[in-house]
């Protein structure tokens, strides 16, 4: 096994992991709620009164914070991502994300982030077979088909 040092990014993973982390703490503080976005996003399938407003803007945020980035990054910074695989493969890809998700009841951001952090032993068992058919799979593409 070898690393690709063209693209391994120590310092800007570790800031995008401790900005995650303050994210969730300050979000579970404030609001009372885990940063699932599973559950952000399942929320607005049967939203409560007042309930839908945070969670839309949540989501824009998300969709937004790639645009932003890619706009003021400086040129060549901010490189296009690559998906190795057809439109069909990710969306069955999605949809059994989306499976998962639900048989889980959660998401790895709601359980990996979130549940491993409040000690959780249900988000334990969730994460490690969330890792262990990521793994799997990951093997079984690049080595066996």
């Amino acid at each position: 096994m070898t690393i690709d040092w063209t693209h391994f990014t120590p310092w800007a993973s570790l800031a995008g992991g401790v900005l995650l982390g303050v994210a969730s703490a300050l979000f579970i503080l404030l609001n009372g709620r885990v940063l699932g976005i599973s559950g952000i996003l399942g929320g607005l399938l049967r939203p409560r009164a007042g309930d839908a407003g945070w969670r839309l803007a949540f989501l824009a945020g998300l969709l937004a914070a790639p645009l932003v980035y890619g706009f003021l990054a400086p040129a060549g910074f901010a490189s296009a991502p690559r998906i190795d695989a057809s439109f069909g493969l990710v969306v069955v890809a999605g949809l059994l994300v989306g499976v998962g998700t639900r048989y889980s009841a959660g998401c790895t951001s709601g359980h990996g982030v979130c549940g491993l952090s409040r000690l959780s032993p249900r988000s334990l068992v969730a994460t490690l077979s969330f890792m262990a058919a990521g793994f799997a799979v990951v093997f079984a593409v690049r080595h066996l088909l």
